[in-house]
């Protein structure tokens, strides 16, 4: 059964990513996969190198970020920091532009401890871009593991209605408590939706 990793840090998510560009590739060209993705935090400064990268060695590209989203406007600057993940890819031509777009606004507009957009943001300049709702630092998972299942309904259906069929529920399992904690209310969340599923790993290649 073929396996994309979607959920992947690189060198370029300063203080997280221990993978370079091209140890990752090749890993991935061992394993047998013939596409792999790149979401690294916050930022774009790695997909050209990762894009050249996977050219020269067979791989399909896919070009993404863990966007960080703000609930609130990123013109909301309070003390606190308001912040949470979402894994935007690329679908197509349009996706990249929107997603350089997005990535512009956080760091010239909306920087505040991190280059942050809110969810407004997203609707506006979704176009071409398909969204996962990320790990547990993401609103929705946030939202289940302090038992608010209405507002990770609420968000998931706003998403969906956004992008449709292309938003999709992440599930992961590194074996953290609180992951297993959420699996179930995630898939319940899920079904009761209509929302497709997709499980990632983020596993980090290399030295």
């Amino acid at each position: 059964m073929q396996f994309t990793h979607l959920h992947v840090h690189t060198e370029y998510s300063l203080l997280d990513g221990a993978a370079r560009i091209s140890e990752l590739v090749s890993r991935a060209k061992e394993l047998g996969m013939t596409s792999l993705a790149i979401t690294d935090h916050g930022s774009m400064y790695g997909v050209i190198d990762f894009y050249k990268e996977c050219m020269k060695q067979g791989i399909k590209p896919i070009i993404g970020m863990e966007a960080y989203v703000s609930q609130r406007s990123i013109f909301d600057k309070s003390t606190a920091r308001d912040y949470a993940h979402l894994i935007l890819l690329c679908k197509n031509e349009t996706g990249y532009k929107n997603l350089m777009k997005l990535s512009s606004i956080a760091f010239v507009d909306g920087f505040y401890y991190k280059p942050r957009i809110d969810y407004d943001l997203l609707e506006k300049y979704g176009d071409g871009l398909i969204v996962l709702s990320a790990c547990l630092a993401g609103d929705i998972p946030q939202f289940l593991l302090n038992g608010r299942y209405d507002d990770a309904k609420e968000l998931a259906m706003r998403l969906k209605n956004r992008f449709g069929e292309d938003f999709y529920i992440e599930l992961q399992n590194h074996g953290i408590p609180e992951q297993l904690q959420i699996l179930p209310e995630l898939d319940r969340l899920a079904k009761e939706l209509s929302i497709k599923t997709v499980a990632t790993n983020a596993i980090h290649y290399g030295n």
